[in-house]
């Protein structure tokens, strides 16, 4: 974990920034082609800043004793199809680099790349425990998460209520009770680990499902009703944040109706509404990264005040 604060700190909750998928804390620090980063930008507003690093991931080395078998690390071409999918090329005017494999800005972007835990379930406990002892230490704090490390956030606004102030869901990993095969699955909706459920479940096999055909995108799974309540969750702000051109915005609709009828209290920030436009799945080192973190400091304010 990274810290860094404004020598005077104007605003009443730090940021805690919670990285993607086999990235890093490096993703919030600065960008690929040497331009600054959310979290300088964040110290520049008045935000006291930590940067995590999960378990296994940057200068939280992966070891395979501590933290088991590893996934495969994230080829360069399945890297772009989810940063810069060709078919989006032409609205997807924020892109740094190329879209070649051999290009500078995706060599450089994927260099920073590593392999996730194949236990998706071992990862985000752990992902939480870390988390929530964080805020144990550091107190109230607004979080931001990021892609796969969407759980995470979800968890740790799960397991400290009180302490998450306020959570931004970047782009995050889905759609809800994604599956992928053995070990890598949503199976509580939102992670593989479990969350707060009312009426309580001992087990993810107990929630009753109903998936849905869309027009477009990928089928949506929501709970039958009644539906259980994430009594926890539903105590904690949430931003859905989605990229207008990115793949994510096939499904940002099914993380909104599965977060409402489990009772919580979000707002989809669709960045194009915003004015926030061209982006794509990586917002946070695109070109307008600092135009669109305006976009959701100005949501933080007027849901903090």
């Amino acid at each position: 974990m990274e810290w860094e604060a404004p020598e005077e700190v104007t605003q009443p909750y730090p940021v805690v920034l919670v990285h993607g998928g086999g990235g890093q804390g490096l993703d919030y620090l600065g960008t690929p082609d040497g331009r600054p980063g959310w979290a300088g930008f964040l110290v520049e507003a008045g935000f006291e800043v930590y940067v995590v690093d999960r378990p296994g991931h940057g200068r939280s080395p992966y070891d395979p004793e501590v933290l088991g078998p590893m996934a495969p690390s994230m080829p360069v071409e399945a890297m772009l199809e989810i940063f810069a999918p060709a078919a989006a090329a032409a609205g997807h005017t924020q892109w740094p680099g190329g879209r070649a494999a051999d290009d500078p800005f995706v060599r450089a972007l994927h260099a920073s790349f590593g392999p996730m835990p194949a236990d998706w379930a071992a990862m985000h406990t752990l992902e939480q425990a870390r988390m929530a002892e964080l805020l144990d230490q550091v107190g109230p704090a607004i979080v931001f998460c990021h892609s796969a490390g969407g759980p995470a956030g979800y968890l740790t606004a799960d397991a400290r209520p009180g302490l998450v102030k306020a959570l931004v869901a970047i782009e995050t990993i889905g759609p809800p009770f994604l599956s992928r095969g053995p070990g890598a699955r949503l199976d509580w909706g939102l992670a593989s680990a479990p969350l707060t459920f009312d009426p309580p479940v001992a087990d993810a096999a107990e929630l009753r499902l109903v998936t849905t055909p869309q027009d477009s995108g990928p089928p949506m799974t929501l709970q039958e009703e009644p539906a259980r309540t994430l009594v926890n969750l539903a105590r904690v702000p949430v931003a859905v944040v989605t990229a207008e051109q990115s793949p994510f915005m096939r499904f940002d609709g099914h993380l909104m109706a599965f977060l409402e009828q489990a009772g919580c209290d979000a707002d989809l920030v669709r960045l194009g509404d915003h004015g926030a436009h061209g982006n794509g799945h990586g917002v946070m080192f695109e070109r307008n990264n600092r135009e669109a973190l305006t976009v959701i400091l100005e949501w933080l304010s007027k849901r903090l005040g």
